[in-house]
C-alpha cells in the first residue's frame, strides 16, 4: 500500500507522462484521426489521439488521470469512446498544475475541493475564455518549386532555414506552410517593393520580442491587478466567474492598445522623416 500511494503522490512529468499509468487497452477508439463537431460535454468531439495530441499529453495517461479521479470517464458508442471539449480543457488544467509542481493527488484534492464548492464549472469556464481564439489565422502550403516561384531570386536556402527558426515557415519534406497568410501577404509585398528578405526577417524577428514583452506586461497587470497575488486556488466561483467576465472584456483592449499606439509612433516618425526630406531638397 505504501508504495501505491508513493507512486500515486509523486510529481508526473510536465508532459503529462506518468510510466506507471499503464497503457490504453481494449478498443476505445483508435485510429481513425481528426475531430468532429457535435456530441460530446461541448462543441468538439475527439478520439483518444486526437484529444491527447491536443493537450499536449501521452495517450496512455488518459486512463491513468481517469483512475485517479481527475478526468471523467469519456462517453461510448458502441466500441468507439468521444471525448469532448470539456475534458480538452480539463487535460490543459492538469497539465498546467503539473507544470507548476502539483502532484497527481494534489490535483485531484483541488479539483474535488472547486467541485465541492461548485466552482469548477467556473474555473473551466475560465481557462476556455482565456485561451480561445488568440490566433486565428488561414495557413498556406505550397511546394518548394512554387515558393521559389513566388519570391524568385530573393528568397534563399538560409532564408528558408531561418524563417523556420523564427516560426514563419514549417518545412516537410518538399512542401512548406505559412502558418499565417497575413504575414505571408505581407512579406510578399515587401519584397516587391525591393526589401531584402533577410533584412524583413531581421524586423521580424524584433517585432516578435517586442511582442513577446509587451504580451509578458499584459498578462502580468492581468495576473496581479485582476487575479490577484493568490492565484486561483483561493477563489470562489463567484469571483471566478468575475474573472472570466473581466477576461472577456479585456481581450480586445491589448491589441487596440497596441495598435493604437503604434499608429501614433508611426505618424510621428513618418512627420518626422517628410520634415527631413524636404530640409534636404532646400
Amino acid at each position: 500500500m505504501s508504495s501505491q500511494a508513493e507512486r500515486d503522490d509523486r510529481t508526473v512529468g510536465e508532459d503529462g507522462s506518468e510510466d506507471g499509468g499503464g497503457s490504453e487497452g481494449g478498443s476505445e477508439g483508435g485510429g481513425e484521426g481528426g475531430s468532429t463537431p457535435g456530441s460530446g460535454h461541448g462543441p468538439g468531439r475527439y478520439r483518444r489521439e486526437d484529444v491527447a495530441r491536443a493537450a499536449g499529453v501521452k495517450v496512455r495517461n488518459l486512463r491513468y488521470y481517469q483512475e485517479r479521479g481527475l478526468l471523467p470517464p469519456p462517453r461510448r458508442e458502441g466500441r468507439i469512446t468521444w471525448y469532448s471539449d470539456d475534458h480538452l480543457t480539463r487535460l490543459r488544467l492538469i497539465s498546467d498544475l503539473l507544470g507548476r509542481g502539483y502532484t497527481v493527488n494534489g490535483i485531484a484534492e483541488l479539483l474535488h475541493a472547486w467541485e465541492e464548492g461548485g466552482g469548477l464549472s467556473q474555473l473551466l469556464g475560465l481557462e476556455r475564455e482565456m485561451t480561445r481564439d488568440w490566433v486565428q489565422e488561414e495557413p498556406v502550403t505550397m511546394t518548394r518549386a512554387q515558393l521559389r516561384e513566388l519570391f524568385g531570386p530573393a528568397a534563399t536556402a538560409e532564408d528558408t532555414r531561418r524563417a523556420a527558426e523564427l516560426g514563419y515557415v514549417t518545412v516537410d519534406g518538399d512542401l512548406v506552410t505559412y502558418p499565417s497568410r497575413r504575414l505571408l501577404e505581407a512579406t510578399l509585398a515587401l519584397v516587391r517593393q525591393g526589401v531584402p528578405l533577410a533584412e524583413i526577417l531581421d524586423a521580424g524577428d524584433f517585432v516578435q520580442t517586442q511582442a513577446a514583452a509587451l504580451a509578458d506586461r499584459f498578462v502580468g497587470l492581468f495576473r496581479r491587478h485582476v487575479i490577484g497575488e493568490e492565484g486561483l486556488e483561493q477563489l470562489s466561483a463567484t469571483q471566478l466567474q468575475h474573472i472570466t467576465r473581466a477576461v472577456t472584456a479585456l481581450r480586445p483592449v491589448a491589441g487596440e492598445v497596441v495598435a493604437a499606439e503604434f499608429a501614433r509612433a508611426m505618424a510621428r516618425r513618418v512627420d518626422a522623416e517628410v520634415a527631413e526630406l524636404l530640409r534636404t531638397e532646400q
